[in-house]
């Protein structure tokens, strides 16, 4: 399927007004994409769990416009307040998407999100934010054109999601997400996400995500520059070839169920991603002394309990742990008697693998 397929050009109805309301899920990469070509391409295929709890809630209201115009109208709110912040990003969206969804100029929208965490600090906000809004905007389009397949519905707003946010493809649909053209699956596509196609093992599917939020601040480095800075890195072509050889990797840890295989894969991909930021031009560092502290204690205690706990690092400090539901409670014990305090405000959040974005 090439871009042009996504090209609205039958209106059958001409709605005068409404609102959708999406909630759609963060989801957290097991094999990173981290390198971008132009329009949000990625240079590698990603694997990712859908979360749960981790969602934006998004309201899109529309009201044809009094006199008709080719620009784009629209007032951006964050839990009901006016917000100023957020707006250069849903216009540089808007603007981008606007081929695909002609019908956007015809309307004044009010956009109003919120989050159930905390937005910035590398828990892909931008994901289950801009993914929602696809899914609002395809409501949209499903009433200019009743026509519209649940399939093509779906994956338009996967590629909708991607121009605003590349790894929000993934938050559409649920459980485990394949991105990235890879010569393994013949359904991928570098231009939206798909469920998973293969087998995978059920100890996988109520896997526990436990976000640790050592940081709640914005990054210092947004993710956007993290990825430009992939173009010159002197890691990059090794990077690419490494990530579509794990998503082989993965694809057979997945099938089998081998959690220790699982365990050193997904620990591996978050210490290249950070090990990448370290040693791009200009380096930084997004992690914080106590992720590292972190990270030690918990591969000391799977060590000394053969408890198959591990973790998995976005673009910032803050620290997913990832563990089968058998040991939901030994795991969570080990968190609050050895880990909560060294999270800003004592805070981690309680996660599981989710079932992918649901119109409200």
């Amino acid at each position: 399927m090439t871009q042009d397929k996504f090209v609205l050009k039958n209106f059958i109805n001409d709605p005068d007004n409404g609102e959708f309301s999406w909630e759609s899920p963060s989801n957290i990469a097991l094999v990173k994409y981290w390198g971008k070509n132009n329009n949000q391409i990625p240079k590698n295929s990603s694997i990712s769990f859908t979360l749960n709890k981790c969602v934006t809630i998004t309201t899109l209201k529309f009201n044809k416009k009094s006199k008709k115009d080719n620009a784009l109208s629209f007032q951006v709110y964050y839990d009901n307040k006016l917000s100023v912040n957020f707006r250069p990003k849903i216009r540089t969206f808007l603007d981008r998407i606007l081929i695909y969804c002609p019908f956007l100029s015809d309307y004044d929208f009010d956009i109003n999100t919120v989050n159930s965490f905390p937005h910035s600090s590398g828990i892909a906000s931008s994901a289950s934010g801009m993914s929602a809004l696809a899914l609002c905007i395809m409501s949209i389009e499903r009433l200019v054109n009743p026509k519209t397949s649940d399939e093509y519905f779906y994956n338009k707003a996967s590629f909708l999601a991607r121009l605003g946010s590349g790894s929000a493809c993934r938050s559409v649909s649920g459980s485990i997400n394949l991105w990235g053209k890879h010569d393994s699956f013949s359904t991928s596509s570098d231009l939206f996400s798909i469920s998973y196609p293969k087998y995978v093992d059920p100890i996988f599917f109520n896997y526990h995500d436990a976000i640790l939020l050592v940081d709640k601040g914005q990054k210092v480095v947004s993710s956007t520059l993290g990825h430009e800075l992939m173009n010159n890195h002197v890691f990059s072509t090794q990077r690419f070839e490494l990530a579509q050889n794990n998503i082989d990797l993965l694809s057979v840890i997945l099938e089998t169920g081998n959690i220790d295989e699982f365990i050193e894969l997904v620990e591996s991909e978050a210490l290249m991603l950070h090990g990448l930021m370290m040693t791009s031009d200009p380096s930084y560092i997004l992690l914080k002394p106590n992720t590292i502290e972190i990270i030690n204690r918990v591969q000391n205690y799977r060590k000394s309990n053969h408890i198959p706990i591990c973790f998995t690092l976005d673009a910032g400090a803050n620290l997913h742990l990832l563990f089968p539901d058998s040991c939901s409670e030994k795991a969570y014990k080990f968190i609050d008697s050895e880990l909560k305090y060294l999270c800003e405000n004592n805070s981690y959040i309680k996660d599981t693998v989710g079932f992918g974005a649901k119109q409200l």
